[in-house]
């Protein structure tokens, strides 16, 4: 009860990120603890005893709980649980003079579809509520064997299956910044509670986005490694067992504050060789992924040619290529055709199973489909033998086409990494999420994607025009009508 707002901001405030100095729930010192740290120096001071594990995670707990109130991004909260867990370590540390790990007392947060033994992973579908897990995920028992501490799990769409986080059973997540426009989903409750600072690390899924989009709608960085790379097993998706094997294949990974905490977390896991448990994984400690060039040299893809960027995003772009170019790294301009044909063959392997095992988990409550999935969600069938041999026959076409882009074409030389888009927009309204095949192509690739902050958009990056006012298709056109600009 502590903990509670006294007086909740009102709806018409929008940016609700100073709420937790303004508070007087925080100690000056909690507040200064939550707001100056990233995971990396929290596990130094803890490590070097200028802080305990128990104060960080107080702390945090208590930010988690403002983040709430005022994002509604939480699901399960076990703060109790971790406050419990921080003593203990703290205790160990004290008795044995040696860390548990790498993340010993770093609170790390989760996104629901992770189970936690005695808590739901009901992912927004009411017939999975009241049936808590029996068992941890693998990540899970891997991170407490790592030392960090489990505190909250964060809310989703209904099913996982929508680009702004709200179902049924919790409601919607807003975004901290601006509670008008979307926080993203799958793993929006994530970007908004890490976008609050009620943690600075947590975990996501993504198998079209699901981390790089609330990573861009919350200013943060999210990385989608390759999948079969970080533990994924024991997970709730609401799909049929085994559908990922021979459809897409979600990835687990980072949502953080600073891009050095998805390397924390990357190689503490990567290095407790996860393979050993799970043997779908891919065998390579963080040490063996190789070396980028001494002078890298960076590809730019600036669309799609399916939704072509709004002004405000090539903007954006153009920035960021002139400051790398400035720096000293080379840019090439990359020509990606087979780009324009990934989202559609993505589409295809998202209606395999036809949702029949998700649309079970709903009806046997008689539970409605969210809006946003109201109009694109609907009960299919199997998809034939013959016809799932045709569409990963044009995957693995797609896949030798793609491999055009990892070569500069006049020199013959290695391409370390593509700079491009996460959306042909900036961060919409709440259920105007429009563009994803800038981040689901990257699934069907296969590729290990992110996303990373350059600057917040501004009043000045509405001047420009669209173009030549005509639109490339259906999808381009309501791109287009996202933003109103003017001369």
């Amino acid at each position: 009860s502590a903990w509670l707002l006294k007086s909740p901001p009102s709806q018409d405030v929008l940016d609700v990120r100073s709420i937790p100095q303004t508070c007087s729930i925080l100690t000056s010192h909690e507040l200064s603890l939550t707001s100056s740290h990233d995971a990396t120096s929290l596990a130094e001071a803890i490590r070097s005893r200028s802080l305990t594990a128990e104060e960080v995670t107080i702390a945090f707990c208590k930010r988690a709980a403002i983040a709430q109130q005022v994002c509604n991004c939480l699901t399960e909260i076990f703060f109790d649980d971790a406050i419990a867990r921080a003593k203990f370590l703290d205790g160990e540390y004290k008795r044995t003079g040696k860390l548990v790990g790498p993340l010993h007392g770093v609170p790390i947060s989760l996104k629901d579809s992770f189970k936690v033994k005695g808590y739901d992973a009901s992912i927004g579908i009411a017939s999975l509520v009241g049936k808590p897990a029996t068992e941890n995920s693998l990540l899970v028992d891997i991170l407490l064997e790592l030392g960090a501490i489990l505190y909250c799990k964060t809310n989703v769409p209904q099913t996982l299956s929508a680009l702004d986080s709200d179902n049924n059973v919790f409601g919607r997540v807003l975004n901290p910044r601006n509670r008008k426009v979307t926080a993203g989903g799958s793993s929006g409750g994530e970007g908004a509670l890490i976008g609050m600072r009620g943690s600075v690390l947590g975990v996501g899924t993504d198998i079209g986005g699901s981390i790089r989009i609330p990573a861009m709608c919350n200013g943060l960085y999210g990385i989608k490694p390759s999948a079969e790379r970080i533990p994924y097993v024991g997970q709730e998706s609401g799909a049929r067992e085994g559908a990922s094997k021979i459809g897409l294949t979600a990835s687990a990974g980072p949502i953080a504050v600073s891009m050095r905490d998805c390397e924390l977390l990357l190689k503490a896991v990567s290095d407790a060789k996860p393979w050993d448990r799970d043997p779908s994984l891919a065998y390579g400690s963080w040490n063996e992924q190789g070396t980028i060039q001494e002078k890298p040299l960076l590809g730019v893809i600036r669309t799609d040619n399916v939704v072509a960027p709004l002004p405000p995003v090539a903007k954006v772009l153009d920035e960021a290529v002139a400051a790398l170019r400035a720096s000293g790294v080379e840019v090439i301009e990359i020509s990606a055709p087979a780009f324009q044909k990934t989202q559609s063959l993505a589409n295809k392997f998202f209606g395999i199973e036809g949702g029949n095992t998700v649309f079970d988990l709903l009806e046997s409550t008689g539970e409605p489909l969210i809006n946003w999935l109201s109009t694109r969600m609907r009960r299919g069938k199997h998809m034939p033998t013959d016809r799932l041999m045709d569409i990963q026959a044009q995957r693995t076409e797609l896949e030798t086409e793609m491999l055009k882009i990892w070569r500069d074409p006049k020199t013959g030389r290695q391409v370390d990494a593509i700079i491009c888009p996460v959306a042909p927009h900036p961060v919409p309204p709440i259920d105007r999420w429009n563009g994803v095949g800038y981040t689901s192509s990257f699934v069907l690739m296969d590729y290990p994607a992110g996303t990373l902050p350059v600057r917040d958009f501004t009043e000045n990056d509405l001047k420009g025009e669209i173009g030549n006012g005509k639109s490339l298709n259906p999808w381009d056109k309501v791109n287009q009508e996202l933003c109103k600009f003017r001369r």
